[in-house]
Protein backbone atom coordinates (compact mmCIF):
# COMPACT_ATOMS: atom_id res chain seq x y z
CA UNK A 1 0.00 0.00 0.00
CA UNK A 2 1.32 3.42 -1.00
CA UNK A 3 1.97 6.42 1.57
CA UNK A 4 -0.90 8.34 0.94
CA UNK A 5 -1.37 12.01 2.12
CA UNK A 6 -4.08 11.51 4.72
CA UNK A 7 -2.90 8.62 6.38
CA UNK A 8 -0.56 8.22 9.29
CA UNK A 9 2.85 6.79 8.51
CA UNK A 10 4.19 4.25 11.24
CA UNK A 11 8.09 2.56 11.60
CA UNK A 12 7.27 -1.11 11.65
CA UNK A 13 10.47 -3.88 11.75
CA UNK A 14 12.73 -1.29 9.41
CA UNK A 15 9.65 -0.16 7.19
CA UNK A 16 7.64 3.24 6.75
CA UNK A 17 4.39 1.82 6.03
CA UNK A 18 1.00 3.22 6.40
CA UNK A 19 -0.45 2.77 9.66
CA UNK A 20 -2.89 0.38 8.75
CA UNK A 21 0.31 -2.36 7.62
CA UNK A 22 1.13 -2.49 10.95
CA UNK A 23 -0.15 -6.12 11.51
CA UNK A 24 0.86 -8.13 14.58
CA UNK A 25 0.30 -11.70 14.57
CA UNK A 26 -1.99 -13.07 17.00
CA UNK A 27 0.82 -15.26 18.91
CA UNK A 28 2.91 -12.43 19.41
CA UNK A 29 3.94 -12.57 23.56
CA UNK A 30 2.56 -9.25 23.65
CA UNK A 31 -0.61 -9.94 23.05
CA UNK A 32 -0.82 -13.47 25.06
CA UNK A 33 0.92 -12.15 27.66
CA UNK A 34 1.44 -8.49 27.78
CA UNK A 35 5.46 -9.20 27.13
CA UNK A 36 6.73 -6.45 26.02
CA UNK A 37 7.27 -2.22 26.97
CA UNK A 38 6.86 1.25 25.51
CA UNK A 39 7.29 4.78 26.02
CA UNK A 40 5.77 7.56 25.08
CA UNK A 41 6.56 11.64 24.21
CA UNK A 42 4.65 13.99 22.78
CA UNK A 43 5.43 17.36 20.49
CA UNK A 44 4.96 20.70 21.63
CA UNK A 45 4.56 22.72 18.25
CA UNK A 46 4.91 19.75 16.19
CA UNK A 47 8.47 19.02 18.30
CA UNK A 48 8.81 15.96 19.83
CA UNK A 49 9.72 16.96 23.95
CA UNK A 50 13.18 15.63 25.31
CA UNK A 51 12.86 12.42 23.30
CA UNK A 52 16.75 11.09 24.20
CA UNK A 53 15.19 10.73 28.11
CA UNK A 54 11.99 8.62 27.07
CA UNK A 55 14.69 6.95 25.18
CA UNK A 56 16.92 6.32 27.64
CA UNK A 57 13.93 5.17 29.52
CA UNK A 58 12.59 2.86 26.94
CA UNK A 59 15.98 1.46 26.94
CA UNK A 60 16.02 0.27 30.74
CA UNK A 61 12.66 -1.08 30.30
CA UNK A 62 13.96 -3.29 27.47
CA UNK A 63 17.47 -4.06 29.59
CA UNK A 64 15.02 -4.96 32.42
CA UNK A 65 12.94 -7.48 30.14
CA UNK A 66 16.07 -8.69 28.66
CA UNK A 67 14.53 -7.97 25.10
CA UNK A 68 17.55 -7.20 22.33
CA UNK A 69 15.79 -4.98 19.60
CA UNK A 70 19.20 -4.51 17.57
CA UNK A 71 18.61 -0.74 17.75
CA UNK A 72 21.06 1.94 19.15
CA UNK A 73 19.01 4.22 21.54
CA UNK A 74 20.59 6.85 19.10
CA UNK A 75 18.94 5.20 16.12
CA UNK A 76 15.28 5.15 17.89
CA UNK A 77 15.57 8.61 18.56
CA UNK A 78 16.26 9.68 14.86
CA UNK A 79 13.60 6.53 13.85
CA UNK A 80 10.72 8.78 16.12
CA UNK A 81 11.60 12.44 14.94
CA UNK A 82 11.41 10.84 11.40
CA UNK A 83 7.99 9.64 12.23
CA UNK A 84 6.91 12.90 13.34
CA UNK A 85 8.03 14.50 9.99
CA UNK A 86 6.31 11.62 7.67
CA UNK A 87 3.30 13.25 9.43
CA UNK A 88 3.67 16.67 10.51
CA UNK A 89 1.25 17.77 7.71
CA UNK A 90 -1.76 16.04 9.77
CA UNK A 91 -1.60 18.71 12.45
CA UNK A 92 -3.71 21.19 12.18
CA UNK A 93 -3.34 25.12 14.01
CA UNK A 94 -2.70 24.28 17.54
CA UNK A 95 -2.61 20.58 17.05
CA UNK A 96 0.22 18.36 18.40
CA UNK A 97 1.45 14.49 18.75
CA UNK A 98 1.44 11.62 21.11
CA UNK A 99 4.66 9.70 19.65
CA UNK A 100 4.93 6.35 21.25
CA UNK A 101 8.02 3.38 20.82
CA UNK A 102 6.74 0.14 21.63
CA UNK A 103 8.10 -3.92 21.08
CA UNK A 104 7.30 -7.18 21.98
CA UNK A 105 9.59 -9.77 22.33
CA UNK A 106 8.03 -11.35 19.47
CA UNK A 107 5.87 -14.62 18.23
CA UNK A 108 6.17 -17.91 20.55
CA UNK A 109 5.20 -20.49 17.83
CA UNK A 110 2.75 -23.42 18.66
CA UNK A 111 4.06 -27.03 20.52
CA UNK A 112 7.74 -28.15 19.59
CA UNK A 113 7.96 -25.74 16.85
CA UNK A 114 10.29 -23.23 18.74
CA UNK A 115 10.59 -19.41 18.67
CA UNK A 116 9.95 -17.43 15.29
CA UNK A 117 13.33 -16.02 14.81
CA UNK A 118 11.72 -12.83 12.59
CA UNK A 119 12.53 -11.58 16.68
CA UNK A 120 11.01 -8.91 18.38
CA UNK A 121 8.34 -6.29 16.53
CA UNK A 122 9.23 -2.82 16.76
CA UNK A 123 6.45 -0.21 16.22
CA UNK A 124 6.78 3.09 16.33
CA UNK A 125 3.90 5.76 15.74
CA UNK A 126 2.00 8.99 16.48
CA UNK A 127 -1.50 9.90 17.11
CA UNK A 128 -3.19 13.17 17.95
CA UNK A 129 -2.83 14.14 21.60
CA UNK A 130 -6.75 14.43 22.78
CA UNK A 131 -6.97 18.07 24.04
CA UNK A 132 -11.25 18.18 24.07
CA UNK A 133 -11.52 15.32 25.89
CA UNK A 134 -9.07 16.81 28.69
CA UNK A 135 -9.93 20.18 28.32
CA UNK A 136 -12.10 20.44 31.39
CA UNK A 137 -9.35 19.31 33.82
CA UNK A 138 -7.60 22.83 33.15
CA UNK A 139 -10.80 24.22 33.97
CA UNK A 140 -12.52 22.71 36.63
CA UNK A 141 -9.04 20.65 37.89
CA UNK A 142 -8.44 16.94 38.35
CA UNK A 143 -10.66 14.54 40.43
CA UNK A 144 -8.75 11.86 41.68
CA UNK A 145 -10.56 9.05 43.22
CA UNK A 146 -8.12 6.30 45.29
CA UNK A 147 -9.10 2.50 44.10
CA UNK A 148 -8.87 -0.41 46.61
CA UNK A 149 -6.47 -1.91 44.25
CA UNK A 150 -2.98 -1.56 44.92
CA UNK A 151 -0.29 -0.96 42.51
CA UNK A 152 1.85 -3.95 41.75
CA UNK A 153 4.70 -3.97 44.07
CA UNK A 154 8.47 -3.96 43.14
CA UNK A 155 8.71 -7.23 44.91
CA UNK A 156 6.54 -8.56 42.10
CA UNK A 157 7.46 -6.67 39.38
CA UNK A 158 8.90 -3.31 39.30
CA UNK A 159 6.48 -0.56 38.63
CA UNK A 160 9.56 1.39 36.84
CA UNK A 161 9.22 -0.37 33.88
CA UNK A 162 6.70 0.54 31.76
CA UNK A 163 5.63 -2.38 29.96
CA UNK A 164 2.53 -3.58 27.81
CA UNK A 165 0.46 -5.45 31.23
CA UNK A 166 -1.30 -2.77 32.12
CA UNK A 167 -3.86 -4.56 33.95
CA UNK A 168 -2.97 -3.53 37.46
CA UNK A 169 -3.61 0.12 36.14
CA UNK A 170 -6.80 -0.99 34.08
CA UNK A 171 -8.73 -2.75 36.66
CA UNK A 172 -8.42 -0.01 38.99
CA UNK A 173 -9.37 2.66 36.69
CA UNK A 174 -12.78 0.52 35.71
CA UNK A 175 -13.58 0.67 39.29
CA UNK A 176 -12.79 4.68 39.45
CA UNK A 177 -14.54 5.22 36.52
CA UNK A 178 -17.64 3.19 38.01
CA UNK A 179 -17.55 5.86 40.16
CA UNK A 180 -16.99 9.05 37.95
CA UNK A 181 -16.17 8.35 34.57
CA UNK A 182 -14.40 11.53 34.51
CA UNK A 183 -12.30 10.96 37.59
CA UNK A 184 -8.64 10.06 37.14
CA UNK A 185 -7.33 6.98 39.74
CA UNK A 186 -4.13 7.02 41.55
CA UNK A 187 -3.52 4.17 43.62
CA UNK A 188 -1.77 2.99 46.75
CA UNK A 189 1.46 1.27 47.21
CA UNK A 190 1.80 -1.96 49.08
CA UNK A 191 2.19 -0.22 52.55
CA UNK A 192 -1.28 2.23 51.93
CA UNK A 193 1.22 4.82 50.04
CA UNK A 194 0.27 6.84 47.26
CA UNK A 195 2.03 5.57 44.32
CA UNK A 196 0.81 6.78 40.97
CA UNK A 197 -1.74 6.29 38.12
CA UNK A 198 -2.13 5.27 34.55
CA UNK A 199 0.59 7.25 32.40
CA UNK A 200 0.50 10.10 35.92
CA UNK A 201 2.35 10.92 39.11
CA UNK A 202 1.24 12.76 42.03
CA UNK A 203 2.50 16.33 43.65
CA UNK A 204 1.62 17.31 47.01
CA UNK A 205 2.24 21.03 47.69
CA UNK A 206 2.53 21.57 51.39
CA UNK A 207 3.80 25.03 53.35
CA UNK A 208 5.80 25.95 50.24
CA UNK A 209 7.39 22.77 49.71
CA UNK A 210 6.74 20.15 47.13
CA UNK A 211 6.51 16.35 47.75
CA UNK A 212 5.72 13.36 45.92
CA UNK A 213 6.02 9.55 46.15
CA UNK A 214 9.89 7.99 46.36
CA UNK A 215 10.82 6.42 43.11
CA UNK A 216 10.91 2.89 44.40
CA UNK A 217 7.00 2.39 43.87
CA UNK A 218 6.34 4.58 40.85
CA UNK A 219 7.28 4.45 37.18
CA UNK A 220 9.58 7.96 37.10
CA UNK A 221 8.17 9.93 34.29
CA UNK A 222 9.83 12.43 32.40
CA UNK A 223 7.00 14.97 33.03
CA UNK A 224 7.77 14.44 36.65
CA UNK A 225 11.40 14.91 36.57
CA UNK A 226 10.90 18.02 34.30
CA UNK A 227 8.40 19.40 37.04
CA UNK A 228 10.64 18.61 40.08
CA UNK A 229 13.74 20.47 37.92
CA UNK A 230 11.75 23.15 37.20
CA UNK A 231 10.58 23.73 41.01
CA UNK A 232 14.04 23.33 42.22
CA UNK A 233 14.80 26.40 39.31
CA UNK A 234 12.59 28.25 41.21
CA UNK A 235 13.53 27.81 44.72
CA UNK A 236 11.07 24.81 45.54
CA UNK A 237 11.84 22.97 47.93
CA UNK A 238 11.08 19.07 46.36
CA UNK A 239 11.04 15.53 48.46
CA UNK A 240 10.60 12.37 47.45
CA UNK A 241 9.13 10.58 50.55
CA UNK A 242 5.75 8.39 51.91
CA UNK A 243 2.41 10.15 51.63
CA UNK A 244 -0.95 8.94 52.22
CA UNK A 245 -4.29 10.07 51.95
CA UNK A 246 -4.09 12.37 55.18
CA UNK A 247 -0.92 14.13 53.85
CA UNK A 248 -3.52 14.79 50.05
CA UNK A 249 -6.43 15.67 52.16
CA UNK A 250 -4.31 18.15 54.50
CA UNK A 251 -2.51 19.31 51.01
CA UNK A 252 -2.52 23.31 50.19
CA UNK A 253 -2.37 21.67 46.79
CA UNK A 254 -1.90 18.58 44.40
CA UNK A 255 -1.46 18.44 40.92
CA UNK A 256 -0.87 15.35 38.20
CA UNK A 257 1.81 15.30 36.20
CA UNK A 258 1.76 13.02 32.91
CA UNK A 259 2.74 13.32 29.30
CA UNK A 260 0.18 14.84 27.62
CA UNK A 261 -1.22 16.58 30.38
CA UNK A 262 2.66 17.83 31.33
CA UNK A 263 1.29 19.23 34.68
CA UNK A 264 -2.42 19.39 35.88
CA UNK A 265 -4.61 20.98 39.31
CA UNK A 266 -6.29 18.60 40.96
CA UNK A 267 -9.36 19.59 42.99
CA UNK A 268 -10.20 17.00 44.80
CA UNK A 269 -9.54 13.37 46.33
CA UNK A 270 -12.02 11.07 46.81
CA UNK A 271 -14.42 13.89 46.89
CA UNK A 272 -12.86 16.15 49.15
CA UNK A 273 -11.79 19.80 48.56
CA UNK A 274 -8.00 20.34 48.23
CA UNK A 275 -6.67 23.33 50.16
CA UNK A 276 -8.80 26.96 48.98
CA UNK A 277 -10.64 25.03 46.02
CA UNK A 278 -8.34 27.29 43.30
CA UNK A 279 -6.84 25.62 40.63
CA UNK A 280 -4.67 25.85 39.84
CA UNK A 281 -2.90 26.89 43.31
CA UNK A 282 -0.27 29.95 43.64
CA UNK A 283 2.69 27.23 43.09
CA UNK A 284 0.85 24.64 40.78
CA UNK A 285 0.63 27.76 38.59
CA UNK A 286 4.22 28.64 38.85
CA UNK A 287 5.26 25.69 37.85
CA UNK A 288 2.94 25.40 35.13
CA UNK A 289 3.83 28.88 33.72
CA UNK A 290 7.72 27.49 33.64
CA UNK A 291 6.49 24.26 32.01
CA UNK A 292 5.24 26.64 29.26
CA UNK A 293 8.09 28.54 28.93
CA UNK A 294 10.61 25.36 28.70
CA UNK A 295 8.74 23.72 25.87
CA UNK A 296 7.46 27.32 24.01
CA UNK A 297 4.10 26.23 24.09
CA UNK A 298 0.89 27.20 26.50
CA UNK A 299 -0.04 24.15 27.78
CA UNK A 300 -3.00 25.11 29.25
CA UNK A 301 -4.12 27.30 26.99
CA UNK A 302 -3.58 24.65 24.03
CA UNK A 303 -6.53 22.32 26.10
CA UNK A 304 -8.32 25.36 27.22
CA UNK A 305 -8.89 26.65 23.29
CA UNK A 306 -11.13 23.00 22.66
CA UNK A 307 -13.82 23.70 25.52
CA UNK A 308 -17.16 24.30 23.82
Amino acid sequence: MPERANQRIAYFNGRYVPEAEVRVPYRDRSFLYGDGCFDMTRTFNGRPFKVKEHIERFFRSLAYLRIDIGLSPGDVVEITHEVVRRNAHLLGAGDDFWVGQRVSRGVRAVGDEGWDHTGPNVVIDCTPLPFQTRAEHYRDGIRVIVPSVRRTPPSALSPRVKTHNYLNMIVAELEVHAQDPKAWAVLLDENGSLAEGMGSNIFIVKNGRLLTPQGRYVLEGVSRQTAIELARDLGIAVEERDLDLYDAYNADEVFLTSTSLCLCGVSQVNGARIGSGQVPGPITGKLLDAYSGLVGCDIAGQYLARLA
